[in-house]
């Protein structure tokens, strides 16, 4: 049996050895210890690069500027600077079709040319006002007008000051441009005669709505609130849009464009009041003087002191020179002594307050350059000082607590920043 078992045995080892000799080697692939790792080939260095040359800069232009002159177009100007006529009406062309006014070209305004090295003219530039500018530019094939526009920037600024000599003393010392002078004057023009009751020590502050460009300013827009102080009165106008259209109104809301201005010019002084007892100059003897008489130099503009109609105008015995308008209520106003009478003032001709009717003379029975005014109360001569005329609409009912409200922040602003005394 042991015997058996150990023939048994060998059997299975011989069985073994065989097979293990007989078996085919593993696959190179199936053998990590037989793959074959191909070695890297050799990479070329990079070569290095080269610096990006800098952008070439186009050459300079050389731009030169050329004023429109009395009765120039800008096609005229341009040729005048050796644009050739057909080139120059090109650019003329371009710039209208980018939307420049042509009829609205104005002596003093100028014109950017812009040239190359070379010469050749390569663009025109525009700008009749800091906001809008209009350029022709030359792109091979003939001109293209090209529009840009700047927004303004508003401001709401504080100008104040006192008056020492005159009102003109603020342009003098640039407190308050001409423009805005002007406009503090129309404000107040039917409650103060500035030509004649203005003193020295009156203080004035205003609001005024300015427009700049780039933080520079350029002009102001209107005045939104200001306050005049004159022998311890004090007069406020506050601007406010009614139904599109901007006024002043007193702080209660009472229209400050009365119907009647306080004077038909700007005069050096009242010469001869209103009175019934005044010795007459030339023909003698103690008569009535129902006018008052301004004092200004020949020529000087006379405007309507109220909307009206004209009923004369031309020479009326010892009156001169006259233009008699017949207003609303019954009123008429006279104008005597003038040296011509306005362009379109004529007998059934309508005409507005302020607009300028005939021209400051010394025709007819008087000594002297001036105004001699005449109102009349249905055929009754008044005293034009002291007479009470109507009042401009007030301040609407639907707007009146809106009005109201604003008012007291524009007043309260202007007393903060410039108290009384400044």
């Amino acid at each position: 049996m042991f015997r058996n078992t150990v023939v048994v045995l060998i059997l299975a080892g011989l069985s073994g050895l065989v097979g293990w000799l007989l078996w085919p080697a593993d696959s190179p692939e199936a053998s990590p210890e037989t793959v074959a790792v191909a070695a890297p080939e050799p990479q070329a260095a990079p070569e290095p690069q080269a610096a990006p040359e800098p952008p070439v800069e186009p050459p300079p232009l050389r731009t030169e500027q050329i004023e429109i002159r009395r009765r120039d177009t800008i096609s005229a100007a341009l040729i005048r600077s050796e644009v050739p006529a057909g080139t120059a009406h090109e650019i003329s062309r371009a710039l209208r079709d980018a939307g420049a006014d042509m009829r609205r070209v104005r002596p003093g305004e100028t014109i950017e040319l812009s040239r190359n090295v070379g010469g050749q003219l390569l663009a025109v530039a525009y700008a009749p006002d800091a906001w809008q500018r209009f350029e022709a530019q030359a792109d091979g094939d003939g001109w293209n007008g090209v529009r840009s526009e700047r927004e303004p920037e508003i401001r709401l600024e504080l100008r104040h000051g006192a008056i020492e000599n005159s009102l003109w003393d603020a342009v003098q010392d640039g407190t308050l441009t001409p423009a805005m002078l002007l406009d503090l004057v129309r404000i107040f023009e039917s409650e103060f005669d500035f030509s004649a009751d203005a003193r020295p020590g009156d203080r004035f502050r205003l609001l005024v709505q300015t427009r700049s460009a780039d933080g520079v300013f350029v002009e102001h827009d209107r005045i939104v609130a200001a306050q005049y102080l004159s022998d311890g009165h004090t007069l406020t106008g506050i601007g406010f849009d009614v139904a599109g259209r901007f006024s002043h109104y007193d702080s209660e809301g009472r229209s400050l464009r009365k119907t009647f201005l306080r004077s038909p010019l700007q005069f050096t002084r009242i010469s001869s009041g209103f009175t019934h007892r005044r010795p007459h100059p030339i023909l003698g003897g103690v008569r009535p003087h129902l006018a008052i008489d301004y004092a200004a130099p020949t020529g000087t503009p006379v405007w309507a002191v109220a909307d009206g109609t004209v009923r004369f105008a031309a020479r009326s015995g010892g009156n001169g020179i006259q233009v008699r308008l017949r207003h609303r209520a019954g009123y008429e106003t006279y104008y005597n002594h003038l040296s011509r009478v306005a362009r379109g003032i004529r007998p059934g001709a309508r005409v507005s307050q302020k607009q300028v009717i005939g021209y400051v003379g010394s025709t007819g029975l008087s000594t002297g350059p001036h105004l001699d005014y005449r109102v009349a109360k249905h055929g009754r001569f008044v005293n034009p000082l002291s007479e009470k005329f109507l009042p401009g609409e007030p301040i609407p009912k639907a707007s009146r607590e809106q009005f109201l409200a604003q008012a007291r922040t524009l007043v309260e602003r202007l007393q903060e920043e410039a108290p009384a005394g400044n």
